[in-house]
């Protein structure tokens, strides 16, 4: 088929592109602002391809300060979009550790023991300090508490309520058509196949899909855009070694909660000190909070949803969750790269958009706005293009595209942002400086060096938890675990100090009753399995198995001769396991032994 426009992913960066797009096809007497190249005298023919299940599926809450999203849409009231509110109180918490089980520094330890001698001196409440103002850097005053899934939603209204776009969720793009370096469209994936992608009953095969500009906008982990980075490389000195997996809970708070609509919390310091936290308050009595597990946080048996459970246990947390009951949850991977995992950003017959493309603000903790303006600026540079009869060719796309981009604060504050976190390599406290450092001096400065590929610096379990417990221990719980089918996590988290999770039945439950209990997971018959282990030769020499370990549905499993199993019956399409693996490629270190491919599916949930 062809078309003039092909998109790939839904997201908020697609969402600026099409509803920017849409606005500028057609006159206001209805004859068209330009002509199809295929379809002569009707406007562009633009389709958008989801791999999601729906248009709100697969994404998550978020706070943002809404500059980009507000220019789009300059009447826009949060009233018109579900579980929209504007930013009230924010606030910064340091909490300290009130098991004695986090794994702190002799710095942190120090500083802790500080506060809590001086607590009366401090506004410490609930093992928790309030720090007396949020940095600027962070800060969203005048910004959107929102739920991506409902927000993405309404943008989906308005984008295919224009009559001049199409968007088809449920439908995975396999490939970029690259024809002599020149992307000519995108292959849809096949239908009718086996778990190993074999023909099977009512095969079809992906249709491809022509046309003169592919616009990619399909996250950190998306296939195209890894398939474009493994073709057309990165820029030199760029890289994707610092990512973060996120995990959400979305709530129904008690009746009597003092939370207002609009307060956010952040929070830093529990359950690890590389661990933060959020808390976003919708109408309505609805909240969503989770944690981000970094990249740099050096446990080979890091698991977000145990570290969630017991961050929302934290006392200053739990006086406002117990006796919530859970709504609905999710988890996602964040390329946290910065403008360093920048690919390159146009050829010839595409361009990328969003967090694939290194939009995410490391310093501020913001990509959704940063993403929805990149693909405004890309809708100004083709509309351009368009008028003028000029062809989507590299040169074009970068004296319009790159121009805009290159010229707006998402550049700028990136800029200022692009070596904030490198401090985190070498610990917490040297972070946190490094990040105010960066912000100080406009990102003149900043502390620690270039990160490296967190295979190379992942400690083995009998490493990491010595002088806690032993090898001997270790081995025996890593059998009993593997026997039972189930992760290590949590037998060894519990050997070493952190107490059992007191279920609660309604918000407090087991990682299996979050799945039942907050999301319907599905995985369509008839489409090749998208997580794959390449070398199992690999997988049997790995010690940590940190696949298993975090696995966000639990959908990773031990498997026959040291290989896991996967069961995509379970996968949320997250991306973890992809970002986590500890053991890379003998062709490409930069690269894992899992591949995270082309797959439909996932969890169904508008909420998150």
């Amino acid at each position: 088929m062809d078309v003039d426009i092909v998109c790939v992913g839904f997201g908020p960066a697609m969402g600026g592109f099409l509803s920017t797009l849409a606005k500028h096809l057609v006159n206001d007497d209805g004859t068209p602002a330009v002509e199809s190249a295929v379809m002569p005298g009707s406007p562009p023919q633009v389709l958008c391809y989801e791999r999601a299940d729906d248009i709100g599926f697969g994404v998550s809450g978020v706070v943002t300060k809404a500059r980009a999203l507000r220019a789009s849409f300059p009447d826009l009231d949060p009233k018109q979009i579900p579980m929209a509110a504007p930013v009230g109180q924010e606030e910064v918490l340091y909490l300290l550790d009130p098991i004695g089980a986090s794994r702190r520094s002799p710095a942190l330890r120090f500083a802790d023991s500080l506060i809590r001698a001086f607590k009366w001196a401090l506004p410490v409440e609930h093992d928790a300090l309030r720090l007396p103002w949020t940095p600027n850097f962070l800060h969203k005053h005048g910004g959107l508490v929102l739920s991506m899934g409902q927000f993405m939603q309404w943008v989906g209204a308005q984008v295919t309520g224009s009559g001049f776009v199409q968007v088809w969720p449920g439908t995975p793009v396999a490939s970029a058509l690259i024809e002599e370096n020149k992307v000519v469209g995108v292959r849809l994936l096949d239908q009718g196949v086996d778990q190993q992608g074999q023909p099977s009953d009512g095969f079809m095969p992906g249709m491809d899909i022509h046309a003169a500009l592919t616009v990619v906008g399909d996250g950190p982990i998306g296939s195209i855009g890894q398939q474009l980075d493994t073709h057309f490389g990165l820029p030199p000195g760029h890289h994707t070694r610092d990512w973060a997996v996120g995990m959400k809970f979305v709530v129904d708070l008690p009746e009597d909660t003092p939370l207002q609509p609009g307060t956010v919390l952040h929070t830093f310091g529990f359950p690890e000190p590389e661990i933060f936290g959020f808390l976003y308050v919708h109408p309505d009595r609805v909240a969503s909070f989770g944690v981000f597990v970094p990249s740099w946080f050096d446990s080979p048996a890091r698991t977000a949803y145990r570290y969630l459970q017991h961050w929302m246990l934290h006392p200053a947390l739990w006086r406002y969750l117990k006796g919530a009951k859970l709504r609905s949850w999710g988890a996602k991977t964040l390329g946290e790269s910065g403008r360093r995992g920048e690919s390159h950003l146009a050829g010839d017959g595409y361009a990328r958009i969003g967090e694939g493309s290194g939009t995410t603000n490391v310093l501020t903790g913001s990509g959704v706005d940063e993403a929805w303006a990149t693909g405004t600026q890309l809708a100004a540079a083709v509309l351009e293009l368009l008028k003028a009869g000029q062809p989507f060719t590299k040169e074009n796309l970068e004296t319009t595209y790159l121009k805009r981009r290159r010229a707006s604060w998402v550049e700028e504050e990136g800029r200022v942002a692009e070596r904030s976190r490198d401090g985190f390599q070498r610990g917490v406290v040297r972070g946190m400086a490094g990040m105010a450092l960066a912000w100080l001096t406009n990102g003149c400065f900043s502390l620690g060096g270039e990160p490296v590929p967190p295979w190379k610096r992942l400690p083995t379990m009998e490493d990491y938890y010595r002088g806690r417990i032993t090898p001997d221990e270790i081995a025996r719980l890593r059998e009993e675990c593997r026997a039972k089918g189930v992760s290590l996590h949590g037998a060894l988290m519990e050997k070493s100090g952190w107490p059992a999770i007191p279920f609660d039945g309604q918000l407090l439950v087991s990682h299996q009753d979050a799945l039942l209990m907050g999301g319907k997971v599905q995985a369509p018959h008839g489409y090749a399995d998208h997580v794959v282990f390449l070398y199992p030769n690999l997988c049997e020499q790995c010690g940590t198995k940190i696949c298993i370990e975090l696995c966000s549905g639990q959908a990773i499993a031990p498997g026959e001769g040291g290989v896991p199993a996967f069961d995509r019956e379970k996968c949320v399409h997250c991306g973890a396991c992809y970002w986590n693996c500890a053991q890379p490629l003998p062709d490409n270190p930069e690269r894992m032994n899992i591949a995270f491919r082309a797959g439909t599916g996932g969890l169904h949930s508008a909420e998150n």
